[in-house]
């Protein structure tokens, strides 16, 4: 089935543009919280989505040092520079431009991420992708995609799209989770170009710009905003249109519809698992 011409006017419209909060994190980490608390529910089941972009060392430079987390996984895309993961269950890697860090923090592990570079743009996302109540106390898992082993492909337009999770027009990414069924893309649209891909109606979905504007259903979605797309029902698709070159994710998942409660790092479905988890990482208990 070719999806480009299934969705192409048959498209998802944005609900709403958010423009995310500058903070800091780790160890002083300056990034952008695009996808915070308040939207968690209504994105469902992405729990939270950070950029960022910043070529001053200063505001990278301390990273991420040891810190936990349960019952969720984190998917941190490195458009640019090279940071180190350890953590506790034994998994070392070293993220670098245009790689991808999948890693399952199941029921419990800690781990670090500190910037190998000392100067230059640093720039990426990090996602935080929910585990279903049956798997938040899962092993932990981790894995690392090389730029070079992303799937990706070019359209007929010379839109070029990397699959990092999910499948697009017959592409199947680097990582597929049954349950939550996420799509993660990331798409390079020159100007002048449209772009169309399946997305279910169930799905909960949005696109942050980072590069350029897009233009949705004719509502425009500029750099450094994120546009949630609406759920209209049986609308199985959505078609992107740039007139300068610009470059965007695209992020979709099955809701759980399970109840979220967040301690921090912890991210479980009951208060009482959130002091076990708690009690857990006192005692030791992490990976």
């Amino acid at each position: 089935m070719n999806t480009d011409t299934v969705v192409k006017n048959y498209t998802r419209g944005i609900e709403r543009i958010v423009d995310g909060i500058a903070t800091s994190d780790g160890a002083g980490v300056k990034l952008t919280r695009v996808l915070s608390g308040k939207l968690q529910k209504r994105l469902d089941p992405f729990l939270m989505l950070d950029v960022f972009s910043s070529d001053n060392p200063d505001d990278y430079i301390a990273g991420f040092p040891d810190h936990p987390h349960r019952g969720f996984e984190t998917v941190t895309y490195m458009l640019a520079g090279h940071m180190r993961h350890r953590d506790s269950a034994g998994h070392e890697g070293l993220l670098k431009n245009g790689g991808v860090q999948w890693m399952t923090a199941g029921r419990g592990v800690i781990h670090s991420e500190i910037p190998e570079q000392v100067d230059g743009l640093m720039e990426g996302f990090q996602l935080w992708l929910n585990l279903p109540a049956q798997r938040k106390l899962a092993e932990p898992w981790y894995r690392d995609f090389a730029s070079e082993t992303i799937p990706e492909y070019v359209t007929r337009e010379g839109v070029k799209v990397r699959v990092i999770a999910g499948c697009s027009n017959g592409v199947e990414g680097a990582v597929t989770r049954e349950v939550s069924e996420p799509l993660y893309l990331d798409i390079h649209l020159p100007a002048g170009t449209e772009y169309s891909t399946a997305l279910p109606s169930t799905h909960n979905a949005f696109i942050y710009v980072y590069r350029g504007t897009v233009t949705v259903n004719g509502v425009q979605v500029a750099s450094r905003r994120m546009g949630i797309l609406n759920n209209t029902p049986a609308v199985e698709g959505v078609t992107l249109s740039a007139t300068e070159d610009t470059r965007l994710i695209l992020i979709a998942g099955k809701p759980l519809n399970e109840p979220i409660v967040q301690y921090g790092p912890f991210v479980m479905n009951t208060q009482q698992e959130i002091h076990q988890a708690l009690h857990d990482y006192n005692s030791g208990h992490f990976a």
